[in-house]
């Protein structure tokens, strides 16, 4: 007898043999009916149970969550719903459920309560999607890079450098916490630590992904990144994955063209192979915005949004036409934006990326040429003095989803940019060496992976596209 796994099964209905499936068991209707999933499909398979023909103690072992081991006949359905089931001759129970303690019961839970239970939530319909798109897009990214003659490179977790410069570093030590040492000075002697020096989780592994753009030409990395903003919104995780590819010789032109065939390329992958789990999002996103205000809800249905990304070229809009767009629009004009714009510099919010993108030009924007003082230390100064060779790329219903630059390979602009903003030039020895043995323009972006995850499957919280979320006050499991 051949075991399949449900997904394989509907694939290919082998009516008339003789099969086995295991899975866990959705719900079990009538003393007959169960429902069975085993996480490779959306969809259950019915297994039908002759009551008659099991005993009793057995068949009170079969609820909600209960782990089973079934076998039978693989049979055409009489039923509405499904084409095939199982006509069941053996059932084997691998673990109960106590129906009254398992929390997943057959019912409408709300998001926060599954976070509660982020350990089982993924048994639900949605999460167990949700998770399967994940990994598809995990498997399209490598899958692009590889295709495209990257190499991908692991990126140190833990390191000295802050490369985003903002000083939201988790620090990582072997200290006493209670009796640290301490310098002449009073201050926590880090040089006793257990690396020499003072340590961090990593923010980005932009750094360290140029220097071997420098010498292999096309990278990328994809892994963990740590934040320790003390921000508790459906945008931020203080653990969250990045992926950010690294090419020498680039301009800041052919870094937007890699952004946009790249995203083009994994969202059309997704609208290829996960069909049955957008189908299933799309509605659930539907019913939900059916209790919205009108005016909140989306215009545009899950499959819309990421074939209007897929079909639609990106529009290229300086950042400085960007904001004479959004001064003279209505919505600043009536002071409709939380945000007003009034002047050159200010930083966008993400009513203001949306506005452009979903009202303005009606397709993903990237934005291009950023004000210096608002951007990071890394992007090449413009000869205006005053931009930076800087670029995002906006998305509707979500902002800014990729941030991106040509870096800055002058050694003198580099260090003088540097000096002004107070960083440590011994810190960076290693960085400014890149520009100081064969320079080159290069170029490359960061794509924050939940952010992607959150766009393909129209969740409305981040932290409901990672399994375990990691914010202010929380590391639970």
């Amino acid at each position: 007898m051949k075991s399949y796994s449900i997904k394989e099964l509907l694939e290919k209905q082998p009516v008339g043999e003789p099969v086995e499936v295991n899975g866990w068991v959705k719900t079990f209707r009538s003393n007959r009916f169960i429902a069975l999933n085993d996480g490779s499909t959306i969809h259950n398979l019915q297994c039908v149970v002759d009551f008659e023909n099991f005993d009793e103690t057995l068949l009170k072992q079969i609820s909600t969550g209960a782990a089973l081991k079934i076998s039978g006949t693989l049979v055409e359905s009489q039923g509405k719903g499904q084409s095939v089931e199982i006509q069941s001759t053996d059932v084997f129970v691998h673990g109960t459920a106590d129906p009254e303690t398992y929390p997943i019961q057959p019912k409408k839970h709300s998001l926060e309560f599954l976070r509660e239970k982020a350990h089982l939530r993924v048994r639900t319909n949605t999460f167990s999607a949700v998770m399967r798109v994940r990994s598809a897009l995990s498997f399209a990214i490598h899958s692009y890079f590889q295709q495209n003659g990257f190499y991908y490179m692991h990126a140190p977790i833990i390191t000295g450098s802050d490369a985003e410069g903002a000083g939201e570093m988790f620090r990582v030590t072997t200290l006493d916490d209670k009796n640290p040492p301490v310098d002449e000075q009073g201050k926590v002697d880090y040089s006793e630590d257990f690396f020499g020096k003072e340590t961090n989780l990593t923010v980005s592994g932009q750094l360290e992904a140029e220097t071997y753009a420098m010498a292999l030409g096309k990278v990328y990395t994809f892994g963990p990144t740590f934040r320790a903003e003390n921000s508790n919104t459906s945008r931020h995780l203080a653990e969250f994955w990045m992926i950010e590819p690294e090419v020498a010789f680039n301009d800041l032109d052919a870094n937007m063209d890699l952004a946009e065939d790249f995203i083009k390329w994994i969202i059309q992958y997704v609208l290829d192979n996960c069909g049955d789990d957008l189908e299933f999002l799309e509605k659930r996103l539907l019913d939900e915005e059916k209790s919205k205000p009108q005016a909140e809800r989306s215009e545009m249905s899950l499959t819309e949004k990421l074939k209007f990304v897929v079909e639609n070229n990106f529009k290229r809009v300086s950042y400085t036409e960007a904001i004479d767009i959004l001064r003279n629009s209505k919505p600043n004009k009536k002071k409709k934006f939380q945000y007003p714009i009034d002047a050159w510099g200010a930083d966008l919010q993400s009513e203001h990326e949306r506005f452009l993108v979903e009202k303005h030009f009606k397709c993903p924007v990237i934005l291009f040429d950023y004000p210096a003082n608002i951007k990071a230390f890394y992007m090449r100064l413009n000869e205006d003095g005053k931009t930076v060779r800087a670029m995002d790329v906006l998305f509707p219903g979500i902002g800014e989803i990729v941030g991106g630059s040509q870096r800055e390979e002058r050694l003198d602009v580099l260090q003088d940019k540097i000096k002004a903003l107070n960083i440590d030039e011994k810190e960076l020895w290693w960085y400014l060496d890149l520009r100081r043995f064969g320079t080159a323009t290069h170029s490359g972006f960061g794509l924050g992976f939940e952010r992607m995850v959150q766009f393909t499957t129209g969740m409305g919280n981040i932290r409901d596209v990672i399994p375990y979320p990691r914010t202010p006050q929380n590391a639970e499991f």
